[in-house]
């Protein structure tokens, strides 16, 4: 059976952590590919997307070229209203074994998010730690991943004072960013 990856976030914008926790769960777990998920809204938080559905899947399009395990999904950006993983898990359940892949900021939040117990039993879950933030609990897998201290919500700061992404963000999706005068 095909060992698939499943992780999902705003990814506004995506940057070079995202990939390399991608990356690590290829090798690590093994998986066959990783599939992005990007969120149309996410309910547990207050402030949306800054960049539109549009630049945020383009972003990773291009962020993901050239590696052919990677894929990006539309399927939350496609339906309405908030992007609850449960949901999606269920419609890509036909794709593989799922492993759902969490950074463990995200996972300090798992037990409010929509039907947990449902998501164990449709992907196993596995956590990318972050520096300075709460261990993993045993049942839960956690990923050797190298981990930069970066978020998203800093690069859009970053990048609101002017201020380089590069290296930080792959190369394309900084000519991306840079061509349509996103996070200014």
């Amino acid at each position: 059976m095909t060992r698939v990856g499943v992780f999902g976030g705003t990814f506004d914008p995506v940057h070079v952590g995202h990939l390399a926790i991608a990356n690590a769960a290829l090798e690590d777990l093994p998986l066959d590919r990783v599939i992005f998920v990007p969120a149309r809204h996410s309910p547990l938080k207050n402030d949306g997307p800054v960049a539109s559905a549009r630049d945020r899947l383009a972003m990773l399009e291009a962020s993901i070229a050239g590696e052919p395990r990677f894929a990006v999904s539309s399927i939350e950006l496609d339906r309405e209203g908030p992007s609850y993983t449960v949901e999606t898990l269920a419609a890509l359940r036909p794709e593989g074994e799922l492993f759902l892949i969490l950074g463990s900021d995200a996972f300090a939040d798992f037990a409010r998010w929509k039907e947990p117990e449902r998501i164990r039993g449709l992907a196993t879950v596995v956590v990318a730690a972050r520096p300075h933030s709460p261990g993993v609990p045993k049942d839960i897998r956690s990923l050797d991943a190298p981990l930069l201290d970066i978020s998203s919500r800093e690069l859009r700061a970053r990048a609101a004072r002017g201020r380089s992404l590069r290296y930080l963000v792959v190369e394309a999706a900084l000519r991306y960013i840079t061509r349509h005068q996103l996070y200014r």
